[in-house]
């Protein structure tokens, strides 16, 4: 190794920030809250500073990697100047990077720093378990050799037990395990087992106890208790100012704390999407992000960055992300933005500021490598069925060319399909659209409409089959012809009255055709918001996340297959999805 790379990691493991200046006049900072080394899973917070910087004109990137491997973008350019962040796999030597750039001359500097990340494991090589930043999480700490897995079993004073996820074990290395979805104020005992080429070794039983849940959370109340050996018995529900987890009987089992406003997806690991949107932020605050059960952020960006790269596409710039922010199955991840645009003499007399959505498709680095637009795709004439506007407090994407505007599309969901393309719910047009994506090779022609005047002829006796104002669709995997949504039946019930419905829909994509698998009155009606959900036993989960009671509550539902109600549970706040979970590692 090179004296100077030798004279790095020095640097860096004493905590000092080590700055690689690109620019003779700008240059960058990185310092650590805590020196370097701290045991794994230790917040850090990393502050980046330009000396003399202009205010709002440097943005800052920040990535990282072990010693040996290739950086990982963590956020992608935007005007946050800090990043807590931790090592929570392995202990090891890491390289922090943060690179700053001035928007106004392009200018650019970095600085990195080395930090040693130490094994928690006891000196006698007996598992700990450690408290987190999260009060509701704990780490579980222990060896195994290299060739082998292991898992994390907890269970509580009832005798119920929980498991983490298998993961590979390495040698030399400790593994380490994040416990969630425990109850507050309770005690339970960690395990490990070991399964080394089949046969499986467990350790010694570690009590710990868990702390007090914050306060302030929404409550859920159980309204129809769940039946002995119902499945995925954890529901997470996100509010319009983060998530919260209940067992079925209604008591607090984790929840967010990081600053999201809504968490679109849970997803394998204990991983969550969520967004920041507000029409009181600028571009740069408009933010999707990934993260994890103690709150840190994985992966992050803003509509502004992305503007960056869509100007040099050649596309219409971004308003903000809303909605949607999930992975697909190729690792890329696929966002739901808004994009406006003044029409003259299309949706009203003279110009009118009309909001639409954009698709927008990024790699695991945070580069826009697909898009899709309302207006390139669709027909602007088409109003919203409902005639919905947008003002200064409403429920639309944020907008900035005029103080009112027509809520044109209101997307509310997307899913890659089980052949490859891309389902986008329209809510203000009562329509699903089915994109061609062709996994990120696709057009983006509208291949199908499905609702109420679109390309499917509905084969039931019932007076109004069609879903409007629908949330959450998505395709079985196990089934591809069958399609899960939530009706709010805005449309309907604005028409001929009723409630909301949960619908199990059968296509014949060739023919064009739709029937009914399930069509279940759900005895509330939501004016917006909601989830449709296959459950691991073939029962259905649904949300009614709007229903006028007061300031608003939601309702949580299970059904079986013939539309009977299962489980139920009331919550006293308005939620925007509602996720039945395995465990807290795994949605299904």
């Amino acid at each position: 190794m090179a004296s100077s790379s030798l004279q790095f990691i020095r640097m860096g493991i004493a905590g000092l920030a080590f700055a690689a200046i690109s620019s003779a006049q700008m240059t960058i900072t990185l310092t650590s809250s805590l020196p370097s080394p701290a045991p794994v899973a230790t917040m850090i917070t990393w502050n980046a500073s330009v000396p003399d910087s202009a205010a709002g004109m440097i943005w800052y990137r920040f990535r990282v990697r072990e010693i040996g491997g290739d950086f990982a973008m963590i956020r992608d350019y935007g005007p946050l100047a800090s990043l807590d962040w931790t090592a929570a796999d392995h202990e090891g030597l890491y390289e922090i990077e943060v690179s700053a750039k001035n928007r106004q001359t392009g200018e650019v500097a970095a600085a990195s720093s080395v930090y040693r990340m130490l094994s928690r494991v006891s000196a006698d090589g007996g598992p700990v378990v450690s408290p987190t930043t999260h009060p509701l999480v704990f780490l579980y700490s222990a060896l195994c050799a290299g060739g082998s897995r292991m898992k994390v079993q907890v269970q509580g004073r009832d005798g119920a037990i929980q498991e983490t996820p298998y993961k590979a074990c390495e040698a030399g290395r400790s593994m380490n395990f994040y416990l969630a979805g425990l109850h507050s104020n309770a005690e339970y005992t960690a395990r490990h087992i070991i399964d080394a080429a089949g046969q499986l070794v467990t350790g010694p039983d570690i009590l710990f106890g868990m702390s007090q849940a914050a306060a302030g959370l929404f409550t859920e109340t159980v309204i129809q208790p769940p039946a002995a050996g119902l499945s995925s018995p954890i529901l997470l529900g996100s509010s319009l100012a983060g998530a919260v987890a209940h067992d079925l009987e209604g008591n607090v089992v984790w929840y967010s704390n990081n600053g999201i406003y809504t968490v679109t997806r849970p997803e394998e690991g204990g991983y969550f999407w969520g967004t920041i949107e507000s029409e009181q932020l600028d571009v740069s605050q408009q933010i999707i992000r990934k993260f994890d059960l103690v709150g840190m952020t994985v992966l992050e960006t803003n509509a502004a960055r992305v503007n960056e790269q869509l100007a040099a596409m050649g596309r219409r710039p971004i308003t903000g992300f809303h909605h949607e922010a999930r992975t697909l199955p190729d690792g890329n991840i696929a966002a739901l933005a808004g994009v406006e645009q003044i029409l003259t003499n299309v949706q009203g007399p003279g110009a009118v500021d009309v909001l639409g959505d954009m698709i927008v498709v990024l790699d695991s680095n945070l580069n826009v490598v697909w898009t899709w637009d309302t207006f390139d795709h669709l027909d602007v004439a088409r109003k919203a069925v409902l005639g919905e506007t947008c003002g200064p407090v409403s429920a639309c994407a944020p907008f900035y060319l005029a103080k009112e505007a027509n809520d044109w599309t209101h997307g509310n969901a997307l899913q890659q399909t089980p052949d490859g393309e891309l389902l986008y719910s329209s809510r203000h047009q009562d329509w699903l659209i089915k994109v061609s994506y062709r996994n990120g090779k696709g057009d983006g022609h509208v291949i199908w409409r499905l609702g109420k005047d679109g390309d499917f002829q509905f084969n039931s006796s019932d007076p109004w089959p069609w879903f409007s104002h629908q949330h959450d669709a998505n395709f079985e995997f196990s089934d591809p012809s069958a399609l899960l949504v939530f009706d709010d039946g805005n449309t309907r019930v604005g028409s001929v009255g009723g409630n909301s419905r949960g619908q199990v829909l059968r296509l014949d994509e060739q023919n064009r055709t739709a029937s009914f698998i399930l069509n279940a009155d759900l005895g509330v009606y939501s004016l917006a918001v909601g989830s449709a959900q296959l459950l691991p036993d073939h029962n259905y989960h649904f949300d009614a996340g709007f229903v006028p009671q007061g300031a608003g509550v939601a309702y949580s539902i299970e059904v079986d297959g013939s539309g009977h109600v299962i489980y139920e549970a009331k919550a006293n706040a308005i939620l925007y999805r509602t996720f039945r979970m395995t465990s807290m590692y795994s949605p299904n």
